[in-house]
């Protein structure tokens, strides 16, 4: 299983904070690192918001020479499919290929609000993922007045984002190359699994990458796990919630191991306490022996 960092971009990372989590992410050799695509905070309050994600990941780009670069996930409500893929194509170029578009339908109506992005029904939003994603991937791979074309060939992965619910596991098998479901149980988990693996065969094309994105608190020994885990309470949109993967590194590594066995090929661990590096560090170690098991 490859592992990746997962931030949650708008609650108040700043880019001195951001350069220290890609440099962490480097040096730990972690596989890639995601943000969320929002405006506006989720949990932290008002005061703390976002630096746009793709500006971000551009900048980012040009600062790192060997971690995956992406948005988990870029709502089709707040750019049009052109804008989107040209973004795309930008952070390609200045990254030499270490981009991936991962999409979803939005779902935050307040940050709608605030900017002023139309919000509409769940219909209309999975119908523009439709349209977004069937255009991005013409402009990418078939225009021939679409230039330049990605630094990636034939085009940049795509992953669609959700629950495996009908409309998303279709737009996924029709356009897409990987799967990502947010916050499974391992019942769950294995469950969205087979799903995508009989949409695949029933549409007569390979199985897509199935990966997760999930709450995460590692901790070199039990104190530790209980410091972040205090904090990981304050953060969470939720303070009643538990974190999905919590422990020290050999019992996250188990877990993830049983995840693994279920059908899940990447995960995106979501690091709410980003001024917290440290614990990037732990899930390097974590990573390593994910990949030696």
């Amino acid at each position: 299983m490859n592992v990746c960092l997962m931030v949650e971009g708008q609650e108040g990372v700043t880019w001195e904070q951001w350069v220290a989590l890609a440099e962490a992410s480097e040096r730990v050799n972690l596989q890639g690192l995601f943000r969320s695509d929002h405006y506006r905070s989720i949990a932290r309050g008002e005061a703390a918001g976002a630096l746009d994600a793709w500006a971000t990941l551009a900048a980012l780009a040009a600062c790192t020479n060997r971690i995956r670069l992406g948005t988990m996930v870029s709502p089709v409500t707040f750019r049009s499919a052109s804008v989107l893929a040209k973004n795309v194509v930008t952070v390609d170029h200045v990254s030499h290929g270490r981009v991936e578009l991962g999409i979803g339908a939005g779902w935050y109506e307040a940050e709608h609000r605030t900017y002023g992005f139309h919000f509409g029904t769940a219909r209309e939003r999975l119908d523009e993922l439709d349209a977004q994603l069937a255009e991005i991937d013409r402009q990418w791979t078939r225009a021939d007045d679409v230039w330049p074309r990605p630094y990636q060939q034939p085009r940049p992965p795509i992953i669609v984002g959700g629950r495996a619910r009908p409309r998303t596991v279709a737009a996924a098998v029709r356009h897409a190359d990987e799967y990502n479901t947010v916050f499974p149980t391992l019942s769950e988990a294995g469950e969205r699994a087979e799903i995508l693996r009989s949409a695949a065969r029933a549409a007569g094309r390979k199985p897509l990458r199935f990966s997760m994105m999930i709450s995460c608190v590692v901790g070199e020994d039990h104190a530790e796990v209980a410091h972040r885990l205090s904090r990981w309470r304050i953060l969470a949109e939720d303070p009643t919630d538990e974190p999905l993967l919590c422990g020290t590194v050999d019992k996250v590594a188990t877990m993830l191991a049983q995840y693994a066995a279920v059908g899940v090929e990447r995960a995106m661990l979501q690091h709410l306490d980003h001024e917290d590096v440290g614990m990037v560090e732990l899930l390097g170690v974590l990573a390593r022996e994910l990949a030696a098991s």
